[in-house]
């Protein structure tokens, strides 16, 4: 059964815990590195995403998209991760990668996602090395995604766009490939149920970004694909 209409709006933080994976080891720090992941994505293992398509719940037609997955070179690799506005017709307000749909003029979903993450939060082209891409990820909105990962030289200065990013801010990449940290869920709508993942992310309480951020649906399954593949 796939749905036909939206969703009905709730917080997903409200959705209980239904278990955490604490069995799983986490990536270990010597594979969280640059020149580990550039070997991992030049010798890529023998691996299967966990987190494919969601079950559908739009009507609209599908369309292709990327988005990039940039790691930031600190002492310690950082997710750079956004905060989109509460205007936005989709996924307002969620925690999300800089991306976005394909246009005409796009080469290919490294395009795309370089071109969107420019036109999102102003990260130039030449502060980011392109390690590959991950299976695609079809979201319940019909989207199909393209995530492009890749490492960014520090140095950088960001702009994001107000009309598309309430805020841009970086996680410990180790934080987020531990699955000790992964916490699934489920939602019942109209006879089906809706599964999904979350990776809450607090920064240190003495910080300027001490506050919650709640990463969840597609945004933490493409990052679950990512441990997947970075654990295999």
């Amino acid at each position: 059964m796939s749905f036909t209409k939206p969703l009905p709006t709730f917080d997903p933080r409200t959705i209980p815990v239904i278990g955490v994976d604490t069995h799983l080891s986490g990536v270990p720090a010597r594979d969280l590195t640059p020149l580990a992941l550039r070997h991992r994505f030049r010798h890529p293992p023998v691996w299967t995403p966990e987190h494919s398509v969601e079950k559908k719940f739009s009507s609209r037609e599908p369309a292709l998209a990327a988005v990039l997955i940039p790691l930031v070179m600190r002492d310690d690799l950082t997710l750079l991760l956004t905060e989109r506005a509460g205007n936005m017709s989709t996924h307002s307000g969620q925690v999300a990668f800089p991306g976005g749909k394909t246009d005409d003029t796009d080469h290919d979903a490294v395009d795309t996602a370089l071109r969107e993450a420019h036109e999102e939060i102003g990260l130039a082209r030449e502060h980011v090395e392109v390690l590959g891409t991950l299976p695609t990820y079809v979201t319940g909105t019909a989207f199909i995604i393209t995530p492009v990962v890749a490492l960014v030289r520090p140095g950088f200065a960001l702009q994001p766009n107000p009309s598309e990013v309430a805020d841009i801010f970086e996680v410990p990449l180790h934080y987020l490939m531990n699955p000790a940290n992964h916490q699934r869920h489920e939602f019942a709508f109209e006879g089906d149920v809706r599964q999904w993942l979350s990776m809450p992310y607090s920064g240190p309480g003495d910080s300027a970004d001490s506050k919650e951020r709640y990463i969840w649906g597609a945004t933490a399954g493409m990052l679950r694909n990512l441990y997947r593949f970075l654990s295999a």
